[in-house]
């Protein structure tokens, strides 16, 4: 009787998935896009860019830092929103929004976040992913990027800008953008901060939201992912219905004559995402004036692409 008084006080292991196993599947996830032809269009460009020999750096660096990119920037895979935060340079906030972000919704976003915290939580999973030599970089006072640092067998140095917002940019700067300079700051300091455990415990649901947003999606070519992270966030901001979302990337599937399959299939994916469930009203929250968020926002509609 004792025994079984006992019982009910236990407590039970956690169902929850772990951030260390989100690390694991990232990684596997990572090594079967290798063969994607959009993410490989993705590296060509990006080594002729640099004059560099396809074996002068890791094929492998390059899809983890291009997919970490892709997941974490705003609207992009993982349905992040910008917005004026005033937090500190880290992830702890959006962390934080995770935990209560049970219900995941391809209309709305998971977490809202500045800049800064972006860029941080880019450079927080490249370190877990074992990709080296990624900190913040700061091009003007009142913004924040990431930059890889890239140490090719042959050649100068390279600095990579990872901009993980669209502020002072427009819809043709993607990764490794030259609109900012990175060697204007004199060093880019490796982000080394652990800003959560691997203990740490997502909520089943979106867990699986992101992981599945990764298959949907990351083997789509950068044009195509950039297409796609504007009309995210015309629908997150309402300037855009689900439904006209959803018509523009059936148009844009429908036009593709060449260039990876994966393209038509991310289009196609993405239309039937929008058209899942219905919309939901979002809270893109407040804040006031800010220079970042006045030039993201004028003249970039989805339909300026």
């Amino acid at each position: 009787m004792a025994q079984d008084a006992r019982r009910p006080t236990e407590t039970q292991p956690s169902t929850n998935p772990s951030l260390a196993q989100l690390i694991a599947a990232l990684h596997t996830k990572a090594y079967s896009l290798e063969a994607a032809s959009g993410m490989r269009s993705s590296f060509q460009t990006f080594i002729a860019a640099h004059h560099l020999s396809p074996d002068s750096i890791r094929y492998s660096d390059y899809v983890m830092a291009r997919l970490l990119f892709e997941a974490t920037r705003d609207a992009g895979l993982w349905n992040l929103h910008w917005n004026i935060t005033d937090q500190p340079p880290n992830s702890d906030r959006i962390w934080q929004q995770w935990k209560t972000a049970g219900r995941p919704s391809v209309l709305k976003s998971t977490a809202t976040a500045e800049c800064d915290e972006l860029s941080a939580l880019y450079a927080f999973f490249a370190e877990r992913e074992g990709l080296k030599s990624v900190g913040l970089f700061w091009p003007y006072a009142n913004h924040t990027a990431a930059v890889w640092t890239v140490h090719p067998t042959t050649g100068p140095v390279i600095r990579v800008v990872v901009p993980t917002s669209q502020i002072f940019l427009t819809e043709s700067d993607m990764f490794d953008t030259r609109k900012f300079d990175p060697w204007r700051q004199k060093t880019i300091y490796e982000y080394t901060r652990r800003d959560a455990p691997d203990s740490y415990e997502f909520p089943k649901p979106l867990f699986d939201f992101f992981l599945q947003q990764v298959d949907k999606y990351a083997g789509a070519s950068d044009a195509t992912l950039q297409r796609l992270r504007y009309l995210r966030e015309a629908v997150m901001l309402r300037a855009w219905t689900p439904e006209q979302a959803a018509q523009d990337a059936l148009k844009k599937r429908d036009a593709l004559t060449r260039g990876p399959e994966e393209d038509r299939a991310a289009f196609y994916h993405f239309a039937i995402d929008m058209r899942s469930r219905p919309s939901e009203p979002v809270d893109i929250g407040g804040g006031m004036a800010h220079p970042c968020q006045n030039q993201k926002r004028k003249g970039k509609p989805p339909a300026a692409l």
